[in-house]
């Protein structure tokens, strides 16, 4: 979309020069967020041991490889202050893969399971767990037209299929209608 108004930009008569370099400086900033992503996914795989991850890295990831996504489709992913600076003493937890893989799956089953989800926010809870829930968006937040031309999307993530993948992974979720809690170490 943003190459599409810069070609419009250039087009016109006069070329606006601010607007075209503001263009630039987005699609820029959009194009390192998509190689960072891309980069990232090579330490996705599941291993057998790796060096683990810390929780505010586990954030950071996810959100990084999601943020777009969710803003595509009218949802807001927030952060607590918390868990958005990483801490010096911050313990690290085994299996980075498989928190990863939790993760995005939580995020999964609030974006289609609360009916107008509006943000999702992202909390740290006590030492050694996460805690993300689903507001509703607000009246008014979203545009009806963007909303006409979105794409249908569903992962299909429901309590059954999140909790499988919990086990699965070796990790106990605690699900409300728009809440999702796990602690970060296995078992």
């Amino acid at each position: 979309m943003a190459v599409l108004m810069l070609k419009r930009q250039v087009a016109a008569d006069p070329v606006d020069r601010a607007a075209c370099e503001e263009r630039v400086n987005l699609i820029d900033s959009q194009v390192s967020e998509l190689v960072g992503a891309i980069r990232s996914l090579r330490d996705w795989e599941l291993a057998t041991t790796d060096d683990g991850v810390t929780r505010s890295a586990l954030v950071a990831q996810c959100m990084t490889l999601m943020r777009s996504a969710f803003d595509l489709h009218g949802v807001t992913l927030e952060v607590d202050e918390a868990l958005a600076t990483p801490q010096d003493d911050e313990p690290r937890w085994p299996k980075a893969a498989a928190l990863r893989y939790l993760f995005l799956g939580a995020l999964g089953y609030l974006h289609d399971g609360v009916d107008d989800a509006g943000t999702i926010r992202i909390e740290a809870e006590g030492t050694d767990a996460l805690r993300l829930y689903a507001q509703l968006r607000e009246s008014g937040g979203a545009s009806a037209v963007l909303d006409a031309h979105r794409a249908p999307r569903a992962l299909a993530i429901d309590p059954v299929a999140l909790q499988n993948l919990a086990e699965d992974l070796g990790y106990a979720v605690v699900l409300d209608a728009d809440t999702v809690r796990f602690a970060l170490a296995a078992g």
